[in-house]
């Protein structure tokens, strides 16, 4: 089955080398008005994958991420508007080179070829990855988590339909219907018919990806993120930032999962921000220091799982440092390379967080939510990448491009 189904995206994107940008912008106008029209069938297979998921005993954070109705089908659609209005980077030029023995050397951004798109209960993703990887001129083989199986076949069903009026093949879109692990297996084991493998969700499936491909990987999403609130910070600020970053959207990769306060600043600044965290739904687990801060308050002591621990819900860990050195440390032993955040107004030892913590997003005096590429200007974006290689921070366009160089000659050979 997935021989076939990579035979097929590989001939597929062959075929999107040839075709222009219009073409492109053409097939994502149709796929969304497929999607629309789609619209009842897609929610009654979302109503299934709920059910069940209900029955297993999915936490609401998770069911969340699940759910669909008519509101996020319109985001859906209104994502893939916004992918036709940015630029096409492929066939872009990075820069020419002039020889001089007359020989012209350009470089040039290409597709990857096929892309390999690995997920789990987010039925967003579906055509987020299938537009982005269209429009930058790749075929996507779809491997989402059981919890979305119905709704994805039914979002693939409605966008592979809407191919079928364009010029892009219809395979450039797969979707592998099983949900056994041994799919994700084969799937990583393609090479040489998959050109790249993206995984977005826990860490678990992130590290069983990066440990058994044999496909080039870019690691992305698994957000330990933190906010240090510094001796010298605004404490309206602070507070402001720091529920922002834990409440707004909890399930996803760029809320804080744990705080650092300057122990300076702790007696006068949590005990107002544990009643409004506590306000919001939000569980506290903090050090022994926290704790015996705060008696009159339920908060269990945090251990360190805890800290390392991604949790994607109303929970927050708290921890009491001596100084930002000792933030520093902290962040890096658990943090994942995300997003991590300083609050201060001392600009030295803002520089010297900035500096010194080595992730792929760093703010002073903002929100870790900001981590998004649409928030950064770059438009869509394919996940967050935690790694150092290629790409680094919200994947766009550009992203999914490799390049190559072209040489142009008048007949010169090599001495």
């Amino acid at each position: 089955m997935l021989d076939q189904l990579t035979s097929q995206a590989k001939k597929a994107s062959q075929q999107l080398i040839t075709l222009s940008s219009g073409e492109k912008n053409k097939a994502l106008r149709q796929i969304g008005k497929e999607l629309w029209e789609q619209r009842d069938k897609i929610l009654l297979a979302n109503e299934q994958d709920l059910e069940a998921s209900i029955q297993k005993g999915l936490p609401e954070s998770k069911l969340d991420r699940l759910r669909l109705d008519e509101s996020r089908i319109r985001d859906m659609i209104t994502g893939l508007e916004q992918i036709i209005e940015l630029e096409d980077p492929v066939g872009q030029i990075i820069q020419t080179i002039q020889r001089p023995n007359g020989l012209t050397v350009e470089q040039i951004r290409v597709p990857f070829g096929v892309i390999g798109i690995i997920y789990e209960s987010r039925p967003n993703v579906t055509v987020d990855a299938a537009g982005l990887t269209l429009k930058t001129g790749n075929a996507v083989i779809l491997r989402g988590g059981k919890e979305a199986i119905h709704t994805n076949i039914a979002l693939v069903h409605a966008l592979r339909d809407g191919l079928h009026h364009t010029n892009v093949p219809v395979d450039a879109v797969q979707i592998i219907q099983q949900t056994e692990r041994h799919t994700i297996e084969q799937l990583i084991r393609s090479k040489g018919k998959v050109d790249l493998i993206i995984p977005r969700g826990g860490a678990g499936l992130i590290q069983y990806v990066l440990e058994h491909s044999l496909v080039p990987v870019i690691e992305t999403g698994v957000g330990n993120c933190h906010i240090y609130v510094d001796k010298n910070a605004n404490p309206k600020m602070a507070l402001d930032i720091a529920i922002n970053a834990k409440v707004q959207r909890p399930s996803v990769c760029n809320a804080i999962e744990s705080l650092l306060v300057h122990e300076q600043i702790a007696s006068s600044f949590l005990p107002i921000l544990v009643p409004l965290l506590q306000e919001n739904g939000v569980t506290i687990r903090g050090c022994e220091q926290t704790v015996s801060l705060l008696p009159n308050f339920t908060i269990e002591t945090a251990t360190d799982e805890d800290y390392d621990t991604e949790f994607l819900d109303l929970i927050l860990a708290i921890k009491i440092v001596k100084d930002t050195e000792e933030a520093i440390s902290h962040i890096d032993r658990f943090g994942t390379k995300h997003s991590e955040a300083i609050i201060t107004d001392n600009q030295a030892t803002a520089s010297q967080f900035l500096s010194r913590v080595d992730a792929a997003a760093v703010y002073h005096n903002a929100s870790t939510r900001f981590t998004d590429g649409f928030e950064f200007g770059f438009g869509a974006e394919i996940g967050i990448s935690t790694q150092k290689l290629h790409a680094r921070g919200p994947m766009g366009l550009k992203e999914l491009t490799s390049y190559k160089y072209l040489i142009r000659g008048e007949g010169q050979i090599r001495e």
